[in-house]
């Protein structure tokens, strides 16, 4: 490749290739946690062209991501556009031929979800909510650029020097106006691919991706329906003699139709592949329409998207090259979009990486954590591959007759989908341990398990009674909660216990002080948040040492707001025990990393001092 001689030549801390949910989940993480120079590019054109996406492709949030979505404050515009999805119907053949209204249940059938409904909206809307965010942060999306060339150093010593940009992309600026403008590189310290299912990256670095592809072919159409199906406005899952249908419900009187379609009429012979010219919207349609019966559906304006695809099943053999160059989303991951997985999982890939980037980079951590994110998030998508292969198998597979007992049951069917719950919800996804993930001290706290996200819980101010979501008080902005649990103050060898723990953490040794950032009044890789087992009626939150109360908004009482419908029991829910304190330690992104009780605060000390750094005083 020839360089012109005034090839533009920048450097940045972390370059983004894709801008797409996991590439804008990058962004936006990095953008929010400040002082970090990022880099977002995309091939799509900037405008009038189609640089966002303003119809089909991934189009449902879990309950999961809509948590992490709160975390960085975003949730509330999706939960007003998108559609809620609360409730999902079964039909299973009928004598007549048809089919026939089985059962409907909950959507969500986890109960600690704090959001216990799903959201259908266009994958587009949601890009644009990471986009106004990043905007209020100085970062956009470079657009239209495509990489060209990326070289990783080989030298050891660069490699591990964190003030060294061991990375050379090459970049084309598709909208170029001269040949002298169209070319640019950049030197990065790290690189994050998240450039889809034909990662760039992915295969510049001759990373495979492993698995399969399936024989289930099926088409997609978004439009608004003119039907008598009852339960248009739920999601449904449809077994019939003719096929599989699942029904979404979306935004703005929109459904999305899932339809099983015969390989024989799509797959090219020639090439194995399927191809969009054999088929069309209305032929789509014409196979829902016959899965249906004895319902009717039609459109009744245009139809907005529709596609065909095969369900490929793959994970990528590795998700990093030394720790310097990450790939995330579809670029490491592939699987069936009706468990409603793709997206989500994509951005909480990146959710899970950004702020172990960021930490490293602020020079708070060491870069070991770096590889807790392949190990967390490969595990995941194998686990996300093993289930999708069951369930595109039972969701494809012919439904039980009494003429064909070979066939899937509505019972067996049903059973594999509500026991996935935990996990296509998100809800459920437990990290293995690992020098982030420390569960020794499990049974301190029984049911916030070590390694799986932090339970939702209300709990009321201290200082004003005012009811809090402990979720909206672990944004997602790079550092570690910890949540301390004092148990009840009522008497005073509690005071005692409690006055000598403070004493003991305000020393220089302890991890509140070690870790301090020079010159702060409090410590920008923690934030404290004291929870007590006392009453809003009687309770003074000044009784708290000060160094459990950093804010007067920090302090937390265990009991029921003023209407008593609100709050309580959070320490009976979590089984903590109010005569004794307790530390549960919330990583950046939500999870739950340590629970300890304070006679074994030295294993709260080496958790920490097993990957952050601690501070240089002058």
């Amino acid at each position: 490749m020839t360089m012109p001689l005034q090839t533009p030549v920048s450097f940045v801390d972390v370059l983004i290739i894709g801008a797409g949910p996991a590439g804008l989940m990058c962004g936006n993480a990095l953008a929010v946690a400040g002082g970090i120079g990022v880099k977002i590019i995309d091939q799509r054109q900037v405008p009038p062209g189609p640089s966002k996406i303003s119809v089909g492709h991934a189009d449902g949030l879990q309950p999961r991501t809509i948590e992490v979505l709160q975390s960085y404050g975003l949730a509330e515009r999706l939960l007003y556009e998108g559609n809620h999805m609360y409730m999902c119907a079964y039909y299973n053949p009928s004598q007549s031929g048809g089919i026939e209204f089985t059962t409907r249940v909950p959507d969500v059938s986890i109960p600690t979800a704090r959001y216990p409904f799903k959201i259908a909206l266009h994958q587009g809307a949601i890009e644009d909510a990471f986009l106004d965010s990043m905007a209020q942060h100085n970062l956009k999306v470079d657009r239209p650029v495509k990489p060209l060339a990326i070289e990783l150093s080989r030298d050891e010593e660069e490699l591990r020097s964190l003030s060294s940009y061991p990375i050379k992309v090459t970049l084309a600026h598709l909208d170029a106006a001269t040949d002298a403008d169209k070319l640019e590189v950049v030197y990065a310290k790290y690189v994050v691919g998240a450039d889809g299912a034909h990662s760039w990256v992915r295969k510049a670095f001759g990373i495979t991706m492993d698995g399969d592809q399936t024989n289930y072919v099926w088409g997609v159409v978004d439009m608004v329906p003119d039907t008598n199906f009852p339960d248009i406005r739920n999601k449904a899952a449809i077994h019939s003699m003719n096929g599989s249908l699942m029904i979404i419900p979306r935004e703005s009187e929109k459904v999305r139709l899932y339809v099983q379609l015969s390989e024989k009429d799509i797959v090219d012979a020639t090439t194995g592949r399927i191809s969009k010219s054999k088929s069309s919207p209305e032929s789509i349609l014409e196979v829902a329409r016959k899965t249906l019966h004895p319902f009717h559906i039609s459109p009744l304006s245009d139809i907005e998207w529709w596609t065909i695809y095969m369900i490929g099943q793959r994970v990528a053999s590795k998700f990093s090259v030394e720790d310097r160059v990450f790939i995330a989303g579809d670029a490491c991951h592939t699987h069936s979009p009706k468990a409603g997985q793709g997206m989500n999982a994509s951005m909480n890939d990146t959710h899970n990486l950004a702020w172990k980037i960021a930490q490293v980079l602020k020079g708070w951590a060491n870069s070991s954590i770096l590889r807790t994110y392949e190990s967390e998030r490969r595990k995941y998508a194998q686990d996300l591959i093993d289930f999708d292969k069951r369930f595109a198998a039972l969701f494809s597979g012919k439904p039980r007759t009494s003429a064909d007992q070979d066939g899937i049951s509505h019972e067996e069917f049903f059973k594999a989908y509500r026991t996935a719950g935990g996990f296509t919800s998100g809800m459920n996804i437990h990290y293995s341990p690992s020098v982030i993930v420390n569960p020794k001290h499990q049974s301190c706290a029984e049911t916030l398990v070590v390694g799986q996200r932090m339970l939702p819980q209300v709990f009321v101010r201290a200082a004003d009674a005012r009811p809090v979501e402990i979720h909206d008080l672990l944004p997602a902005d790079t550092r570690f909660k910890i949540l301390i649990f004092l148990g009840s103050m009522d008497e005073e060898s509690r005071l005692l216990e409690i006055s000598a723990l403070a004493d003991q953490l305000s020393s220089p040794t302890g991890f509140l002080r070690k870790y301090f950032t020079d010159g702060q009044a409090s410590s920008s890789m923690f934030d404290l948040i004291t929870i007590v087992a006392g009453s809003k009626e009687n309770f003074n939150y000044l009784s708290v040492p000060l160094i459990f109360r950093p804010h007067w908004s920090k302090v937390l009482l265990d009991d029921t707001d003023v209407t008593g419908n609100k709050g309580g029991g959070g320490y009976k829910r979590f089984g903590i025990s109010s005569e004794s304190v307790t530390f549960v330690i919330i990583r950046p992104d939500g999870y739950i990393g340590m629970v300890a009780p304070a006679d074994a605060l030295g294993d709260v000390h080496e958790y920490f001092a097993s990957f952050l750094f601690p501070c240089h005083r002058s």
